[in-house]
């Protein structure tokens, strides 16, 4: 069974957070064996003009290369990360801490925690005064 109906919800969860003001943050980790790539994380940011993006830090051993896209592009360009080499997504929200996980069995699952986070990104508290969102 493939994971990506169960990603998807998960996404929906990210767009949601970011649309209500409680995104903090979010981490693609958990490798599978010794990678290059460590961690990817995703912030939002605002471009020229307020327009609104993510910025997707991917974290090698030797270099950190960042990207800046939609939510829409950022959902295609992190799903083929998932399984190789990530095993699990971390939303961070102010309501709750979101993961996405795959076990041994590569099948998915969502679990929600209590939130480690107080406040959202600074970036979304500014877009929240800016009347963005």
């Amino acid at each position: 069974m493939s994971f990506q109906p169960v990603f998807v919800q998960f996404w929906e969860k990210v767009k949601e957070s970011i649309a209500n003001g409680t995104y903090a943050k979010l981490t693609l980790a958990k490798t599978i064996g010794d990678t290059e790539l460590k961690n990817i994380y995703v912030r939002p940011v605002l471009l020229a003009n307020d327009v609104f993006s993510l910025s997707l830090s991917a974290k090698y051993k030797t270099e950190e290369i960042e990207s800046f896209h939609t939510i829409d592009e950022a959902f295609l360009v992190l799903t083929p990360y998932l399984n190789n080499p990530f095993l699990t997504a971390l939303l961070f929200t102010t309501e709750n801490d979101i993961t996405f996980k795959l076990n041994k069995k590569r099948v998915a699952s969502i679990i929600e925690q209590a939130p480690t986070f107080k406040h959202a990104s600074d970036v979304i508290i500014e877009m929240k005064a800016k009347g963005i969102i």
